[in-house]
């Protein structure tokens, strides 16, 4: 699947999900199985010092550190750089191609808070996800929740997306600017009517999917990126 430059390619276009505002794009099986392995096994390659932990994960960070003053960039390694070109030949970075990816590892019961990604980055994300599903939650900001109701997480809720492993998901617009994005740290999920993308899925209404240990690849373009000889205090 390849585009022009700045323009959506049209094989992704057919993976579009209607039963969500502008703009999913959710492409099963992006890789393939001996694929998934060999990204796991550089995954967890990585010298020890890559990792960071956090509350519910940890993560590596590839590419540099994304700043308002601009982001120090480093090289991609080749394992990443092949699926960051991949991704950057359908359009979805505006003729631009990803420059940064955070690698986290979700292990089973594990999650995120609903959080936005911000304007550090090119107004779309992409995700690659390995080794097990997740349901990727969506909930309206505190500001455009309903006035009558309370601003509860619960109240804010208003669909999920089921991201299961090889798949790659794209979110642009309305998804990625006006809607906080999470995980619950579960250990099994149910699927119910609120799944905006079931019908391109594996699963089926009703089912009970019980979550393994996964790892993500997030793979983003960060615009401002300082020069070497700024770096250098030149």
């Amino acid at each position: 699947m390849e585009g022009s430059p700045g323009q959506i390619s049209k094989d992704l276009e057919r993976y579009v999900i209607k039963d969500a505002p502008p703009t999913v794009y959710y492409v099963p099986e992006f890789i393939t199985k001996s694929e998934e392995a060999y990204l796991l096994q550089q995954v967890y390659k990585a010298p020890k010092p890559k990792w960071t932990q956090l509350l519910g994960r940890r993560l590596q960070n590839w590419g540099g550190l994304p700043h308002l003053n601009g982001m120090l960039a480093e090289k991609l390694p080749i394992w990443l750089q092949q699926y960051c070109n991949k991704i950057s030949d359908l359009g979805v970075f505006g003729g631009k191609t990803a420059n940064h990816v955070l690698v986290n590892e979700y292990k089973p019961g594990e999650g995120i808070m609903p959080h936005v990604d911000g304007p550090l980055y090119y107004p779309t994300v992409t995700t690659v996800s390995l080794g097990s599903h997740t349901l990727l939650d969506f909930y309206h900001s505190v500001s455009t929740a309903q006035d009558d109701l309370p601003k509860t997480e619960e109240s804010r809720y208003f669909l999920s997306l089921l991201v299961e492993p090889r798949s790659l998901l794209v979110l642009r617009d309305e998804m990625y600017v006006q809607f906080l994005h999470g995980i619950k740290g579960v250990n099994q999920d149910i699927i119910t009517d609120k799944v905006a993308n079931l019908s391109a899925s594996s699963a089926a209404l009703g089912d009970y999917l019980t979550r393994s240990t996964r790892v993500s690849l997030t793979i983003r373009h960060v615009p401002k990126v300082l020069r070497a000889t700024l770096r250098l205090g030149k």
